[in-house]
């Protein structure tokens, strides 16, 4: 059994190297101590009790992470196989030692709690358990008695989460060069549609170079209005960008209605929502790769048309006055399209119309590198042309029609992928809403959670829906919902994989 732990480069490497794996583990969550570390200041600023948390979170995750990476320290390269189970561990080992502010402050006194939250952020799902009194009287915190430490914290999971933990950690780690391309590919769908630049780490450091900058911009937006302060607008913008969905407030973003406030983060959702490689582009002067881009183009008549619909929804057959319709139409569209989670309505009081041009958003997303959940623009843009050339192939049976997305042909692997993707993704939503359903939930809130948590959206439907909270679930149920979190994150098959039996066999 010596040959599994033998770190030289040679052919007798196992299958699947633990050595490795175990070391490069290490070293992300050694890295998430200093995470840990950002909510210390808030938490002194504002005479909070709770500053130590935060301590013994990062001074475990030193000690773990510090040992596990000194004692194991790789030298061979991270192969696809080994990248598949980094990538799927890592989120898991981060959100433990994510949730342990939230437990030992005894604002979570649960551990399935506290994992739920800690996850819930770093997918940037937006579930929470927070927000006082859900539907079968069970208590939790409302967010705005929470300290503001904690409060900070859930939206610094968010935005670590949004562009990737791993991704951050290799753009800021330029030790790490064991390989990372594969970890790049496997936490990140940047590379499924447009590559920057051959070098990983410099791909990364661009991605976030951008992301910090929107923030920033976001931030100084939102914090010139009266009705947010600093600490609002901070986390807000931060939420925002992740297109996460944690606010400050238990009444979401409808707490400050201002109009003002609710355009601007519907244009950074939306901006959230398109690959942040194609902005990078944009910011380098070719306008004519962002806005001939495919993707970016169906994302955008996607939203228009959502936005549309749901207005005319909300005008036509409520009591809104149409710059009201447009106003909470917009926001609650591009809401659930980038699986942000926001919310200033309640769209379960919405009559038939609107509200189910908004439940199909659910199985929608953002485009391909972005912060944004959900299946996808590019995996939807391309099914639909697979099915308009199905049509023609079928009037013409003897032609020879490629696939094309733009310039670009797709090769039938792609198509069979995604296909396949599809199947899966449904296969998961009803498996998720029928095991909900057993543990008592009732039908319309089993299934509505269940890709809510899947797509990384957040509220959902029934008990869970945009004016409620997730404490009413079972543990069970949670830790279900929690597992659909990260394997939606990681777009289903990085952590899927593990469950094949080739993946340990071949």
């Amino acid at each position: 059994m010596s040959h599994l732990f033998n770190t030289a480069r040679s052919v007798s490497r196992p299958k699947i190297d633990f050595r490795l794996i175990t070391g490069v583990l290490g070293l992300f969550t050694f890295f998430m101590g200093f995470a840990l570390f950002t909510p210390v200041p808030i938490a002194l600023i504002y005479g909070e009790s709770i500053w130590w948390t935060y301590l013994a979170g990062a001074a475990a995750a030193f000690v773990v992470g510090g040992s596990a990476w000194k004692l194991f320290k790789p030298t061979d390269d991270i192969r696809p196989r080994e990248a598949f189970f980094i990538v799927s561990v890592t989120w898991i080992v981060l959100s433990v030692f994510g949730a342990i502010p939230f437990w030992l402050s005894g604002s979570l006194e649960s551990i399935a709690d506290a994992f739920f939250e800690t996850i819930s952020g770093l997918t940037t799902t937006g579930a929470t358990v927070f927000g006082g009194v859900s539907h079968n009287g069970q208590m939790n915190v409302y967010i705005e008695d929470l300290d503001l430490s904690l409060v900070f914290w859930r939206s610094m999971l968010h935005w670590i989460g949004g562009m990737g933990f791993i991704v951050l950690s290799l753009a800021i780690l330029p030790f790490v060069g064991l390989g990372t391309g594969n970890l790049f590919q496997a936490e990140s769908s940047v590379q499924e549609t447009d590559k920057l630049t051959p070098r990983v780490q410099q791909t990364a450091t661009y991605l976030w170079t951008v992301y910090i900058a929107f923030t920033l911009l976001h931030f100084i937006l939102l914090w010139v209005h009266p009705s947010m302060n600093w600490f609002d607008a901070i986390n807000h913008a931060m939420s925002t960008l992740a297109t996460g969905g944690f606010s400050t407030k238990d009444s979401s973003v409808g707490y400050f209605d201002s109009a003002y406030v609710d355009y601007v983060i519907i244009v950074f959702m939306y901006l959230a929502g398109i690959s942040f490689a194609m902005h990078f582009r944009l910011l380098q002067g070719k306008t004519k790769q962002f806005f001939n881009n495919r993707e970016t183009q169906f994302f955008t008549i996607i939203s228009l048309l959502a936005i549309l619909a749901i207005s005319l929804g909300l005008w036509l057959q409520h009591d809104y006055t149409p710059s009201d319709a447009l106003r909470y139409g917009a926001f609650q569209a591009m809401s659930i399209l980038t699986t942000t989670g926001y919310a200033t309505d309640n769209y379960e009081t919405w009559s038939a119309f609107p509200l189910v041009i908004l439940i199909t958003l659910y199985f929608a997303g953002g485009c391909a590198g972005s912060t944004s959940g959900g299946i996808k623009m590019f995996r939807h843009l391309i099914m639909l042309k697979a099915i308009s050339r199905e049509i023609r192939q079928t009037v013409h049976p003897r032609a020879v029609i490629p696939l094309r997305i733009g310039e670009r042909i797709i090769e039938p692997p792609i198509v069979r992928k995604i296909l396949s993707f599809f199947m899966l993704y449904l296969l998961l939503f009803i498996t998720g809403g029928i095991a909900l359903s057993a543990m008592g939930v009732d039908y319309i809130s089993a299934f509505s959670a269940s890709i809510a948590s899947l797509g990384s959206i957040g509220p959902a439907l029934g008990d869970f829906g945009p004016t409620d909270n997730f404490a009413s679930l079972p543990a069970a149920g949670k830790w279900l919902m929690s597992l659909f979190m990260l394997v939606g994150r990681l777009e289903l098959f990085t952590i899927i994989v593990l469950f094949s039996l080739p993946f340990w066999r071949e």
